[in-house]
């Protein structure tokens, strides 16, 4: 049995917070690079190096990516040999959010209620919390700041398990395209593919968290994730939307086995900062 103070969760996660909401991490870097050289067209091109140019003033002034610093979401990959001491787990989680949010002058961008009492909570939390029991003694903390400008274009369908791969491109393709310029393109696109209704929300989110240029393990999904990319690109939406040829910079999909009867289908759109973290403790 291996014990871990909880206070090192509410650590990690308040400098996660400072951190993701100014630095891309180098993987979007090195893809915003390679697709501001794929642009040919001027607007396009001045719209990527305004992206990269950004990036550099956010990260030397310590200055948010963007406004939107996002709802957190933090993942939490625990050990079955591990024990929490010296408090809550999910206290630790919210206290790290609460003191990331605050101390790096963070928007505050969470409502205690959706619909009666939208008052705005001041310090981001609650933070959205899944938790996933694996062997050993270690623990992985992750956190993603997702922005709703995205968020708010991603879908969920229950496709006929005789649609198929086809019946899925579609929709992946379809939840691009309406997307367009609202999600802050070039975007990177979390697919599940699987599972239940709600499983297969919690893939497509979790897929985002990959780095780019890390495809697939099966050769299969690979292939898929490779011919969606083509494929999105070809809809020339563009860098803001401004009909270029780079409208993602990846697809990345996750499984789960499903039921006879089933083929869940969800599209997580993320826009091209896609601030997240991981360490383990």
């Amino acid at each position: 049995m291996r014990e871990i103070d909880v206070a090192r969760i509410t650590e990690v996660l308040k400098d996660a917070c400072g951190r993701i909401a100014c630095d891309y991490s180098p993987d979007i870097v090195t893809a915003l690079n390679e697709g501001a050289s794929n642009e040919t067209d001027e607007r396009s091109q001045m719209a990527m190096d305004m992206l990269l140019r950004n990036a550099e003033i956010a990260h030397s002034e310590r200055i948010p990516i963007c406004q939107d610093t996002g709802l957190a979401i933090v993942y939490l990959t625990v050990g079955q040999d591990v024990h929490f001491i010296n408090g809550s787990l999910t206290d630790a989680v919210n206290a790290g959010i609460r003191q990331g949010y605050t101390e790096h002058f963070l928007r505050a961008s969470a409502v205690k209620d959706p619909l009666f009492h939208r008052d705005n909570t001041k310090d981001n939390t609650p933070a959205v919390i899944y938790t996933k029991l694996v062997e050993g003694d270690q623990c992985t903390v992750e956190l993603m700041a997702k922005g709703f400008g995205s968020e708010n274009m991603s879908r969920i369908k229950m496709l006929k398990p005789a649609e198929g791969i086809e019946g899925v491109r579609q929709f992946v393709l379809e939840t691009i395209q309406l997307a367009g310029p609202n999600a802050c393109p070039p975007m990177i696109v979390g697919v599940g593919i699987g599972g239940t209704f709600d499983s297969c929300a919690v893939m497509s989110k979790h897929a985002l968290m990959r780095p780019l240029g890390k495809v697939n393990p099966d050769p299969e999904y690979a292939a898929l994730e490779e011919s969606l990319l083509h494929q999105a690109n070809q809809l020339h939406i563009g860098p803001m939307g401004l009909h270029g040829h780079t409208t993602a910079l990846s697809i990345q999909i996750e499984t789960a086995p499903t039921h006879i009867a089933g083929l869940p289908c969800a599209v997580n759109i993320c826009c091209h900062a896609c601030r997240h973290a991981e360490v383990d403790l």
